[in-house]
Parts: structure tokens; C-alpha cells; sequence
């Protein structure tokens, strides 16, 4: 524990920078005292001699050529009383924080361009006189040496190979991301070990063209710069143990993201069958599990992408969560996307996120931890990137309010191009000029009245789905983790989605509609929205008592 002092000095009242960095102080756990606003130079050495301080913390927020003296007169002050064992830290407008550089006393000095992560790395450290910070290399570190404020991680991925390693040292060296997701090209995905499959006039297509080993390990090698941002990356479709294998050994990465239902022929990023892919996934989950990797469950959004009403959104994404718990994972990344479908109202859409965090959360033990992590939806941004940006900035407003560990920046170019660096690291600030506005002190949405109304059905609705899975398979040991249960299930419209009409593998007769900003399940035989119990009478066309005593 430290003791810090803080003033404005001179006749500068701005003082509000130096309250903020003294509260994050006393957060940490260490004692401060304020002097107020207007401070003379010798009421500030008399203070010091009363309050004996380690740290002293002096603000400036006037002109440059104002501040020389009476940093002129507090470094004879120093010098004099012999106050060198104290660590002197400065803060002001980026003019006057370059004439205090000129000033050998001060250990730190920041400008108002630091991000509050930054501030708060530095209180944090053990040693104010060093200004180094430690990037930890693992994803729990990192994110434990930063919460309350947010992981930030964005995709990239260009075309052409050259610009992405080019892309990627500059991300790191702006400082902005702790994540770069690598996106690779489909090829990469499907057929990275049997090339000869590859149609290489699709090269490029939806990712950057990663053919060797020594391509992901140059990945690696671009990102150890700046703060050293963690990599991840897709995980493939075909020979998926083979390519966790790779990930794992060149890029170190750092979480895996697996589907339980999708990347096969419901979605035609491969040709498994729903059952084969089911089955594989869980084994993935279970062999990063044993090696301690985290682990995330692309599951529940795909369904609300393709407009599944809101209960199998939140259904699924406790499925998932909870196969991840079976198969031994012992950190699980529950990633929220709000936005889907685009137009859902931002109470309904928390109500929604709050009804999967109540059931997912459900699980955790000593065992199992769970880590919030929000996006902004895929389709939700405008082409118009002045009002994507806006989107964007209004998206993470909304997801703040459920705490997250890690934000996944979706980049304000989305509906318009694949985002370059620039793009990535402007997306990146206004996440955080979001963040920094509402880590302390904003309005608790989540006690809103019809928020927790939803929240309450929604969670009614999924008992109903997840429970019917139980009674209408009751051969099984543990329907909601058995692959044969989840496809026969999707098979039958139990779990469907209107988007997968026409697909062999699903029923995809699903009707839905948006009301009140609500996605919810349709009747077209009784010409209006129903609930999940009636949705299920409709489809099973069976004995009632199976769904109305769940």
C-alpha cells in the first residue's frame, strides 16, 4: 500500500483528471489525500512534509509557458528538501505534458491519450518508478490483471498474406488490442492438410490465405510488439484435432472457439453431418479441457442469426455451456452477441443476454469459470460507416451493462469492407472511448422493469425447450449432451431456425416474427405469436402432457 498526494498547481482548477486517477488509486488499495484545486508550489512542499507521501501527483491543465515556472520552483524545492525518494507523477494537456517531460524528476507523465487500462497497469505496479508494463501471455492473466476493464479483441484477416503481417505489427504497435483474432480463408479451414482439395481460385475468400506452418508461426513472430497482443483463430472444419494441434504450437492460441451444431452441412462451411460434427466438437472442447486452453461455444448466435425466436437462442446457449462443463473445460468464454436480428430493441436484446448469463452461470463451480464476452451483431451495422460507428459505440453501450470480460470489437466497416489496421484500431478507440465513459457509474439497465419481465419469460420458455429434450428422448442418459438427441432434435424442428428451409439436415419450417422488439415463435395455422409450449404441441403433434408438465 502506497500513500499518495494530489493538487492542481498554480492557479489551474482543473481538477478533475487527478480526482478520477486518485479514486482508481484508492480502488487498488492504496490512501490518498487531495489538496484541492490552485495549489502553490510552497503550500504543496509544506503538505508534503505534513503527509510524508510516496507518491505525489501533480495536475496542469493551462498553457505551456504558464506551467515553466512553478515547475522550475518545485524542482529546486525537490533538490532542496532532498525529496528525491519520492515518486513525482504528472498530468496535463498533451503541450503542457511535453514541456513537464523536459523535467528529469517525474517518473510518469500522462497526457490524456492513455486509455484507463493504462492508468490502471501503472497503479498497479509494484514499482511507480518503472513504466514498464507486463502483457501476461495467457488469457486468464490478462484478464484478471485488467477487470474491471474489458479484454478488447478484434478479427483480422486481409487477402493477401504480406499485408496481413504488415497489418498485425501495426495493431500491436498501437497498443489498442489484447486479441487479434486470425481469420483464415475458408481453403485454410477445410483443407489447410489436403491441399490438393483446395479450389485456389477462391483463395482469400473470407480470410487471409494461411498455407504453411511457417505462415502462422510468422503471425506469431509480427504480433511481438506493442503490447503483445494474445492470437487466436478459427478453428477448422476438417482434421480439427490436427489444426488445434497447429494453433496450439504456433500461435500459442489462446482460446479455441468450436460449434456444437454448425461449421458442417447446415451451414456449408463443411461437409460433416450434423451428428459427426456434434460428436467431433464435443471432443475438441474435451481435448483442449485437458490441456487447460480455454474454450469458447460458437452456438447460440448462429441459431439467432437465421432468425430462431429468442428461447433457442437462449436454450443453445446454455447447451453449450453445459457440453463445454462435460467435456472438462474448466474456463469457458460464453460469448453474448447482441444485435440478433438487427432489429431487436436493446431492452429486449439485454433481457435476452441476462436470461443465457442466469442459466450458464448456473454451472459454474470450483471447476468451471465463466467469462463474459460481448459483440456487437454481424448484420447490425449500416454501410454508411459514419453510422456504423455510431452502431458500434451504441452496441457497446448496451453490452457494458452485463460487466464483460472481453469486448469482441466488430470493426464500423463490416457491411462495407473487410477492416484494414486502420480500421481495426479506430473500431478499437470508440470501444473504449465507450468504456472509459461508462466503467464507473453508469445507469443499471439490467433493474429495469420489462428488462427483468423478459429476463423472467425467457427463462420460463427455455425450461420448457431444454426439458422436453429430457421427456421425449428418456432412452437416453443425458439427452442435452448426446449428439444423436441434438440432431434428431434439429431433424425434427425441436430446435430450428427459418433460415434452414430446404436444408435435408434440419426441419426449417420455424415461423418467427419481431414484435414489440421481441423475436419470437409464429403460428401460421393459428395466425398469431405462440408460446414454446404451444409451439411444441403444434410441431410434436403428441399427447400434451409431455410439454405442459415440463
Amino acid at each position: 500500500m502506497k500513500k499518495f498526494l494530489g493538487a492542481a498547481i498554480g492557479n489551474c482548477v482543473h481538477i478533475g483528471g487527478i480526482v478520477n486517477f486518485l479514486r482508481l488509486v484508492e480502488e487498488e488499495g492504496n490512501k490518498s489525500e487531495f489538496l484541492g484545486a490552485a495549489v502553490s508550489i510552497k503550500r504543496l512542499i509544506n503538505a508534503i512534509l505534513t503527509v510524508k507521501p510516496d507518491v505525489v501527483s501533480i495536475g496542469f491543465r493551462l498553457t505551456p509557458k504558464s506551467v515553466i515556472p512553478l515547475l522550475d520552483e518545485l524542482q529546486n524545492e525537490i533538490f532542496k528538501k532532498d525529496f528525491k525518494k519520492i515518486t513525482w507523477i504528472f498530468g496535463g494537456t498533451k503541450p503542457v505534458a511535453d514541456v513537464a517531460r523536459e523535467y528529469s524528476f517525474f517518473s510518469k507523465i500522462f497526457d490524456g491519450t492513455e486509455d484507463l487500462d493504462d492508468v490502471i497497469q501503472y497503479i498497479k505496479g509494484n514499482n511507480l518508478r518503472e513504466v514498464t508494463t507486463s502483457y501476461p501471455q495467457n488469457l486468464i492473466d490478462r484478464i484478471e490483471s485488467k477487470y474491471p476493464y474489458p479484454l478488447l479483441r478484434h478479427h483480422f484477416g486481409l487477402p493477401c498474406l504480406e499485408e496481413t503481417f504488415e497489418g498485425i505489427k501495426k495493431i500491436a504497435e498501437s497498443k489498442v488490442l489484447d486479441i487479434i483474432s486470425i481469420g483464415p480463408d475458408q481453403n485454410a479451414q477445410e483443407n489447410f492438410f489436403t491441399p490438393e482439395r483446395m479450389n485456389h481460385d477462391l483463395d482469400g475468400a473470407g480470410g487471409v490465405p494461411l498455407r504453411k506452418i511457417e505462415d502462422f508461426e510468422k503471425l506469431y513472430e509480427c504480433s511481438r510488439r506493442g503490447n503483445y497482443p494474445l492470437l487466436r483463430c478459427y478453428s477448422g472444419t476438417s482434421k480439427v484435432f490436427k489444426f488445434a494441434e497447429l494453433l496450439k504450437n504456433t500461435i500459442n492460441n489462446a482460446w479455441c472457439a468450436v460449434p456444437l451444431c454448425w461449421y458442417n452441412v447446415l451451414d456449408g462451411r463443411g461437409k460433416r453431418e450434423v451428428f459427426d460434427s456434434i460428436t467431433e466438437g464435443k471432443q475438441l472442447m474435451k481435448w483442449h479441457g485437458e490441456r487447460n486452453i480455454p474454450i469458447e461455444v460458437n452456438e447460440s448466435h448462429p441459431w439467432s442469426l437465421r432468425d430462431s425466436h429468442d428461447t433457442i437462442g437462449v436454450a443453445m446457449a446454455f447447451l453449450a455451456a453445459y457440453n463445454a462443463k462435460r467435456m472438462g473445460v474448466t474456463h469457458y468464454i460464453a460469448q453474448y452477441m447482441f444485435n440478433v436480428p438487427p432489429s431487436m430493441h436493446h431492452k429486449m436484446d439485454l433481457a435476452k443476454m441476462l436470461a443465457k448469463i442466469e442459466l450458464i452461470e448456473s454451472l459454474c463451480d470450483e471447476n468451471f469459470n465463466v467469462y463474459r464476452q460481448v459483440r456487437a451483431g454481424l448484420a447490425s451495422l449500416s454501410a454508411d460507416l459514419d453510422v456504423a460507428k455510431g452502431q458500434l459505440a451504441a452496441s457497446t453501450y448496451l453490452a457494458m451493462s452485463i460487466k464483460p470480460h472481453i469486448i469482441h470489437v466488430v470493426g464500423f466497416s463490416e457491411a462495407n469492407h473487410a477492416a484494414n489496421p486502420d480500421d481495426v484500431i479506430e473500431s478499437c478507440k470508440i470501444v473504449r472511448g465507450v468504456i472509459r465513459s461508462t466503467l464507473h457509474g453508469m445507469a443499471d439497465m439490467t433493474q429495469d422493469k420489462s428488462v427483468m419481465e423478459r429476463k423472467n419469460e425467457l427463462l420460463k420458455e427455455a425450461k420448457v425447450l431444454l426439458n422436453i429434450l429430457k421427456k421425449i428422448y428418456p432412452e437416453s442418459n443425458d439427452s442435452w449432451c448426446d449428439p444423436a438427441v441434438l440432431a434428431n432434435a434439429i431433424k425434427r424442428g425441436i430446435i430450428d431456425a427459418p433460415h434452414l428451409r430446404g436444408n435435408p439436415s434440419a426441419k426449417g419450417t420455424l415461423e418467427t416474427r419481431i414484435i414489440e422488439g421481441k423475436c419470437l415463435p409464429y403460428s401460421k395455422k393459428l395466425g398469431r405469436v405462440i408460446s414454446e409450449q404451444e409451439r411444441l404441441t403444434e410441431l410434436l403433434s403428441f399427447e400434451t402432457d409431455y410439454i405442459t408438465t415440463a
